[in-house]
């Protein structure tokens, strides 16, 4: 069972020093959360700024929260939904013209529940190009989605899914090509 006063992160794995950190978290309470919708630009350049790589015409709404954005790549003409979350203790790799509808949740991170301090761990996450994870879809760590699939809503990612298909369910399997 885990003994979490033993519990340590380890070093570097935010990527940024502790300041960045809660800097990060107060712009994206702050200023980047009470932006009106349409300033799509403003939030791209206020993740930009915290070293997020973001492709043009990019749509991310005021309610997404991201962890590390100097951990995310987004794509040219991505649109990220209202409440998406973007847990990328690991790195998160984002397409172009991709959709992510609201309530998904990409989580490239978790813990070793059979080690005893309870490590924490994280694996990257790539969706490629023309995807579409449709509401309330969770992903989870070391997961990649092939070109112009579609994840049906609802469904739970836990293995890499192929180019061109439709998949839906917990686990998400898939259940015809997408032409």
């Amino acid at each position: 069972m885990q003994k979490l006063n033993k519990f340590r992160l380890p070093e570097g794995f935010r990527g940024k020093n502790f300041i960045v950190v809660q800097l990060w978290y107060f712009v994206q309470s702050t200023l980047f959360a009470w932006s009106p919708q349409i300033l799509y630009k403003y939030r791209a350049f206020l993740l930009s700024l915290f070293g997020a790589e973001i492709g043009k015409n990019v749509k991310i709404r005021p309610s997404c929260k991201i962890t590390y954005p100097w951990k995310i790549t987004i794509g040219d003409y991505t649109w990220i939904g209202d409440d998406v979350v973007l847990y990328s203790l690991g790195k998160i790799e984002i397409g172009r013209n991709v959709v992510i509808s609201q309530k998904s949740y990409l989580c490239t991170g978790s813990h070793d529940y059979k080690a005893d301090h309870f490590d924490i761990y994280s694996n990257n996450i790539k969706i490629e190009d023309k995807v579409w994870i449709a509401t309330d879809v969770y992903i989870a760590p070391g997961v990649m989605i092939g070109e112009a699939a579609v994840v049906g809503a609802r469904s739970s990612v836990f293995k890499n899914l192929p180019s061109n298909s439709i998949c839906i369910g917990s686990p998400a399997k898939v259940i015809k090509k997408r032409v």
